[in-house]
Parts: structure tokens; sequence; C-alpha cells
């Protein structure tokens, strides 16, 4: 059996197809409402797939956010599975937004429900919580290379209080997010000899200033994929993706939710939107490649 193709691989040729955007899918109970939808597991499952099929072909890579499924119990998880699912059929990358972080055999069970093929809720990434400690993440690493998927690790967060943790230093004097980059950074070793980005990323928020310069993060020297939140409705804006990702905005993975999500019901309103953004982004990029 031939290796499947790194996540990596496959982000950048989506990003080549049909630009860089990435449309969160957040179920918001007042977005439901907006739609003429209940707030129960039927309007969730009707809100999700409806937004799944109306970006395909307009967007290459869609991220739900797995706490919006969860607040509904079992029928919600199921909906869950079965984005995933349509997803995968309609040939969208998915990155399952559920920050997942632990140790030893926990840490194995989240790589295995989130990363292993025949998982119901294996996607094509996953997001993962690195403060206990990027080593402790090593199984979910491994287990996504094996598999062909990927891990954003979360490095520098937009909301206020993540500094506190991010900022800090360690005993040899490193601020703590420095040190999260870095050590994602190793784990894209093995797949650097491809010449495209690895499959082991970061979450960078998109509206955290000069927060990666002023901590000397190397974004550029991680090798694998940024997912930007923060864009639209949080304020950030595509001048801030230029400060915040200088030198790596052709690994930038630009995340958007509301902006895109508040144009529905109709399909050709979402996907519009959708391609406003995407458009934006697009001249960005060409802009930085000169």
């Amino acid at each position: 059996m031939s290796a499947p193709e790194p996540f990596g691989h496959r982000l950048v040729a989506a990003a080549e197809k049909f630009g860089p955007l990435c449309v969160g899918i957040d179920p918001h109970p007042h977005l439901l409402h907006s739609w003429g939808l209940n707030t129960d597991v039927a309007g969730l499952r009707e809100f999700s797939l409806r937004t799944v099929a109306a970006l395909d072909g307009t967007v290459g890579v869609v991220k739900p956010q797995s706490a919006f499924y969860e607040q509904y119990g079992s029928g919600g998880v199921a909906v869950l599975e079965e984005v995933v699912q349509e997803c995968r059929s309609r040939g969208i990358l998915c990155i399952l937004d559920a920050k997942r972080g632990d140790i030893g055999s926990t840490m194995t069970a989240y790589a295995q429900a989130y990363l292993t093929e025949g998982s119901p809720l294996a996607a094509d990434a996953v997001t993962l919580s690195s403060y206990l400690g990027v080593g402790a993440l090593a199984e979910a690493a491994d287990t996504a290379v094996a598999n062909g998927r990927g891990v954003f690790v979360l490095c520098l967060t937009s909301n206020p209080e993540g500094a506190l943790v991010q900022h800090a230093r360690t005993g040899a004097g490193h601020p703590v997010a420095a040190q999260v980059a870095r050590e994602v950074g190793e784990l894209n070793h093995a797949e650097r000899a491809g010449g495209t980005l690895g499959s082991a990323g970061l979450v960078v928020g998109a509206t955290i200033g000069a927060a990666a310069a002023e901590l000397g993060v190397d974004l550029a020297a991680v090798n694998g994929p940024l997912l930007a939140p923060g864009l639209g409705a949080q304020g950030g804006t595509t001048a801030d993706l230029a400060r915040v990702f200088a030198g790596a905005l052709g690994a930038v993975v630009p995340t958007t939710s509301r902006t895109v999500l508040a144009a529905g019901p109709q399909a050709a309103q979402i996907a519009d939107a959708a391609g406003r953004v995407g458009g934006m982004l697009k001249d960005l990029r060409n802009e930085a490649n000169g």
C-alpha cells in the first residue's frame, strides 16, 4: 500500500486551486435563527450540510468548530461526523477545530479519534492545545503523518488572556510561543525534502499585532501551515495578515466564519460572500509574491 499524500501537500494544492481562504462552520444559535432554523439537532444538520454544499467549488478548506456540535449531545456529534464525511465526499479539506491536548494514553485516544483512517471523526487536520508541552502531542503528530493528515498547534492566540502563558519566558529565557513554534517546526523535518509545506502547523491569530515579531517567533521557519483565525467579524483585515505574517504569507490559511455565514441562507449568497473574501486574499498573496 502506498503512503498517503501528506496533508501539507494537499493543502497547498487546495490553495492553488481555490485560494487560501478557510471558512469556519460555527453554528451559532443566532445564525440558525437568522436562517429560519430551530436551535436543535435538525436545525444544526440543515445549517451545516447546506453550508458545505454552498461552499463546494468556491473554497478548498472548511473548519467546523466541534463545541457547537458537542453542545447538542450525541445527536450533535453525529451531525459533526456527517459534516466530516460530506467534506470528504466533496473533496473539501476539513480542519476540525477541537483544540484537544493531553498526555499518554489520553492523547493516543484523541489521535485515534481525529486522525486515524476509518474513525468517523477523522478530519484532514485537527487543532491541538500545546500547553501541556509540544512533546506531549507527539502521538498525534506521528499519527497525522502516518495517515496523511495534519495538526495545528496553538501558538499565539488573539484572546487577551492567552498572553499570560504565551508571552511568558521559559527558564532558559525564551518566550513560550517562540519555543512552541520551534518545536512544531522540528516536527516538519521529515517532510521538508518535498519542497512544500509540512503537515504540522500553528494557530496564530490575525489580530495579534506585532506580538510574533516582538517575541521572536519565526513563523516562516516552521515550514508548516499557519491557521489564522480572526478575519472579518473578529476585526482582522488583510492589512493585519500582511503585518502579522510578513515573510510567511504563502503559508497562511486565513479563516472567517460569520462574515460568510451571515450571508445565508441562500447558497448563492454564501458562495458570493466567500468568493469576495477569497478574492481579497488572492490579491494579498499576489502582492506578496511581487
